[in-house]
């Protein structure tokens, strides 16, 4: 798929192959090496049901990212993550598939198994030789920012973990300035500039007013000159302004998606894919002047 960023704005679904995802849509209940074959059968359902409902891209996740979450080991996230990503590519071939993992012999089997893209929560700064291997193959890699410690994590059983306690000198500067930090590392190695795409870091290592001024100043980060994906959906911070758990957050996830455009998202992650993407088309309607599009064309 040839993506022309600034004319639409694009949508990639979130595949959680996990038993602990916060928003409770992980594919599979418990994951054992290897994957069970109903987990990949569901994956492979809910992908082809995504790009049905107008995603453009699969985000196939082998590790819970949400606060306070407990890492897996590499072996299970490869045990995890393979088995899908190889599932995909046969029976979805023209689809644009990423692998959301910081570690990089897990992005190296899920290129090896038919990925496209790397979506790097860490943004190369967790395992050394990520940034070589982006280099290497060439793909597409996501650079999120990313400040998370466990230690400013707050839980609450109904709505989930949330940072708190979290400074910044200034919010959008220092964000701003770590991203440029982190897509040094990746010219250091002979990452070309095409192949980043920017995440702010919604949700990672941030307040909930954090979060909320993110997404109202995010036109901000335009000047790094970088396509901009943001992730809101069904994040804490629109649980704890709503009062609302993971699973009923659609409408909130809606709102920050619209702002998000309006601000110069051009990629929205989400686990709602059907909803989301007539918001992204009708946002894209009125900001883009973007002519009316048809779900399901991605991938086909």
């Amino acid at each position: 798929m040839i993506f022309e960023w600034g004319q639409r704005t694009y949508v990639m679904g979130i595949i959680n192959v996990t038993p602990d995802s916060f928003s409770g849509d992980g594919v599979a209940a418990a994951v054992v090496d290897p994957l069970p074959g109903d987990a990949v059968v569901r994956a492979v359902d809910q992908a082809r049901q995504f790009l049905a409902d107008g995603a453009d891209i699969l985000d196939v996740g082998g590790e819970s990212t949400r606060p306070g979450s407990v890492p897996v080991s590499i072996a299970e996230e490869l045990a995890r993550v393979v088995p899908v990503v190889r599932a995909l590519r046969t029976a979805l071939p023209e689809a644009t598939i990423s692998v959301d993992t910081y570690r990089a012999a897990v992005a190296e089997a899920a290129l090896d198994s038919g990925a496209d893209w790397i979506n790097d929560v860490w943004g190369l700064r967790m395992d050394p030789d990520m940034a070589a291997l982006v280099a290497a193959r060439g793909c597409p890699v996501i650079i999120m920012h990313n400040r998370s410690q466990p230690k400013d994590v707050a839980q609450e059983q109904r709505l989930g973990g949330r940072y708190v306690g979290i400074r910044y000198t200034e919010l959008m500067i220092d964000i701003a300035r770590e991203l440029t930090e982190q897509m040094a590392i990746a010219f250091a190695v002979g990452v070309r500039e095409e192949q980043i795409i920017l995440d702010p870091g919604i949700g990672f290592g941030k307040t909930v007013e954090q979060n909320v001024e993110l997404l109202d100043r995010l036109g901000e980060l335009k000047a790094l000159g970088r396509p901009l994906l943001i992730g809101p959906s069904r994040k804490s911070f629109i649980g704890y302004t709503l009062d609302l758990p993971p699973d009923d957050r659609v409408e909130g996830t809606a709102a920050t998606v619209t702002i998000g455009i309006d601000r110069g998202a051009d990629i929205v992650r989400v686990h709602d894919v059907r909803a989301i993407a007539r918001v992204a088309r009708m946002t894209d309607r009125i900001i883009r002047r973007a002519a009316p599009s048809q779900p399901g064309r991605a991938g086909s």
